[in-house]
C-alpha cells in the first residue's frame, strides 16, 4: 500500500439541533468545534484510547460552505500525523457529498498528575497508524 492512500477513516453522523444554528438559520461556527469534539472523542474511543489521558493542543477550521438546520452531516476522521507524544488529526465536516469544513486538531496524551505529556503506548500508536496516510476526503 503507497503510504499516501487511505488506510481507514473514521465516521460519525451528527444531528444539526435548531439551537445549533443562528437567526438566520445557518450552523453557528461555534457549533463546528462541539461537531468536531464528539467526532474526535468517537474516533479515539473507538480506538481504545483513555479519552481522560488526552488534551486539545491545537485547533484549526477553514469553513467552506454554510450549513443550514434540517442538513445531514458527517464528521470524518483520519490521522495526518503521529509524533511521539501528540497525533494530528485530519476532519471534514461533509453536508452530502459537500465539504461545509476542513478541521485541523493537535491531540497530546498527557498524564494530567504529573502535568506533563507522556508518549503513545506502541499499541496506541499501532491503531493510530491504521488511520493515517489519509490525504483526500471520503467517508
Amino acid at each position: 500500500m503507497h503510504s499516501e492512500e487511505i488506510r481507514r477513516v473514521h465516521n460519525i453522523d451528527i444531528q444539526v439541533r435548531f439551537a445549533d444554528t443562528d437567526a438566520l438559520g445557518h450552523l453557528n461556527n461555534a457549533s463546528f468545534v462541539i461537531y468536531a469534539e464528539a467526532a474526535r472523542l468517537s474516533f479515539l474511543g473507538v480506538l481504545g484510547t483513555n479519552v481522560r489521558s488526552l488534551i486539545l493542543a491545537h485547533l484549526a477550521i477553514d469553513f467552506r460552505k454554510q450549513v443550514r438546520f434540517g442538513e445531514s452531516i458527517s464528521v470524518v476522521t483520519r490521522v495526518e500525523k503521529i509524533g511521539t507524544t501528540s497525533v494530528t488529526l485530519l476532519q471534514t465536516v461533509m453536508v452530502s457529498e459537500t465539504v461545509a469544513a476542513d478541521i485541523r486538531s493537535v491531540v497530546v496524551s498527557y498524564d494530567y498528575e504529573e502535568q506533563r505529556a507522556t508518549p503513545w503506548s506502541a499499541q496506541s500508536r499501532a491503531m493510530l497508524e491504521e488511520y493515517s496516510g489519509a490525504s483526500d476526503h471520503q467517508h
